[in-house]
């Protein structure tokens, strides 16, 4: 099997030494993602929605650059600093999945990088 590195500049780059995703046979393996705004670097936290739907579309282009959709996506997980911003965050990731939801999990953790509420990372599935 090989493995096959994917980088786009839809997502912010990474700040750490870790790839944006990772291909390993027909799986995608995606590095979880911050509010940053790929464009301008700024983090995008004014509010935990506008969070969400920055964190999501950086996974959108990741997911878009390896040539696959959020239909492909088979597990998520999810980070969170304080559950109470769950049904919010929910409703924005939601959003972006027509049908059969991937497997998930949402864990409140301490703190996250550069003190941001959400981060998300994911498992696709080209099949």
């Amino acid at each position: 099997m090989t493995k096959k590195m994917i980088t786009t500049s839809g997502a912010p780059a990474p700040i750490g030494p870790y790839s944006q995703a990772v291909e390993a046979g027909p799986f995608l393996f995606l590095s979880g993602q911050i509010a940053i705004d790929p464009a301008s670097g700024q983090l995008k936290t004014e509010t935990i929605r506008e969070e969400t739907r920055q964190v999501m579309e950086n996974i959108r282009h990741i997911l878009q650059s390896a040539g696959l959709r959020f239909d492909h996506v088979v597990k998520t997980t999810i980070f969170l600093t304080d559950m109470g911003h769950f049904a919010e965050v929910n409703e924005v990731y939601g959003s972006y999945f027509e049908k059969e939801f991937p497997a998930r999990e949402t864990v409140q953790v301490s703190a996250l990088p550069r003190n941001v509420n959400v981060e998300i990372s994911m498992v696709a599935w080209r099949g």
